[in-house]
């Protein structure tokens, strides 16, 4: 990949994440180290409890703040940093996120993305997920597909988070190879619903593992019309942020786009890849 690309990670989680524990500061310099020119932080903002299906209280949305702008103080002049969040799981209580983000500082990006199964089974947590068989397995792959149609219809944000996801736990994690082959209609029928109300989905490169989503799923969203996608690592660490990130724009030229975009107050900004 020549120089003069624009390398932009727009998902990573700092110690404003449950999950992560390095600083937006710390994850900046990474991002500077790894030659990417923006840096998006995208923290976990959920309607419920980690782990648990009972609504959360507010956010300290001032600490997110004060430690944006640490970063920005560190390292705004070598590098474009953004504040943005993943908004998960508002599917499960929609009124309650908009309380939640109601007090937000101005965001640049908002990724929507799916971690939980639906209530109907139990509302278990993707990475907790451990089918007994394939049938099992296909049984929370629809179950899934279902909730990321109702996110798509709620709207709420930017682009679709790693459609596949839970194929990190089943395969990456628990050593299986399985696949959303035969969902086609599903998945093309949530790329529909996003197309048409101007939203899209983000190519994550899965800190350099098996790409959410794959080609084939890519190829289907081009073909669909789908224009705004967004790359990112989802990074809960220094060690993965930019991972992966030319080989992301690499796929997706053989997928058929010719641009990426960004995000700056909620709006794409458009790269040539």
């Amino acid at each position: 990949m020549s120089n003069d690309r624009y390398l932009a990670d727009l998902h990573t989680h700092s110690d404003r994440s449950p999950d992560a524990s390095a600083s937006m500061k710390d994850m900046a310099a990474a991002a500077v180290r790894a030659g990417l020119q923006e840096l998006c932080f995208t923290d976990h903002v959920e309607p419920l409890v980690w782990g648990r299906t009972g609504l959360r209280g507010p956010y300290d949305w001032e600490s997110w703040q004060s430690e944006f702008a640490a970063a920005q103080a560190a390292w705004g002049d070598q590098i474009r940093l953004c504040l943005g969040v993943e908004l998960g799981d508002a599917v499960w209580a929609p009124e309650h996120c908009q309380r939640l983000l109601g007090s937000a500082p101005p965001l640049d990006f908002i990724i929507g993305s799916i971690h939980m199964l639906s209530p109907a089974l139990g509302g278990a947590d993707l990475y907790s997920f451990d089918p007994k068989d394939e049938a099992e397995a296909r049984a929370g792959l629809a179950d899934y597909l279902q909730q990321v149609r109702a996110l798509a219809e709620l709207g709420g944000f930017d682009v679709l988070g790693h459609l596949t996801l839970p194929l990190r736990y089943l395969n990456e994690g628990r050593g299986h190879d399985w696949s959303f082959d035969g969902f086609e209609a599903e998945i093309e029928e949530i790329f529909r619903i996003l197309i048409h109300s101007g939203r899209g989905i983000e190519l994550n490169t899965n800190r350099g593992n098996m790409p959410l989503p794959d080609e084939k799923w890519l190829r289907m969203y081009r073909s669909a019309g789908g224009e705004i996608i967004t790359l990112g690592t989802d990074a809960h660490g220094p060690q993965h942020v930019g991972r992966a990130i030319g080989r992301g724009q690499e796929l997706l030229r053989q997928c058929g786009f010719t641009r990426f975009c960004t995000f700056q107050s909620r709006q794409p900004v458009w790269h040539e890849l």
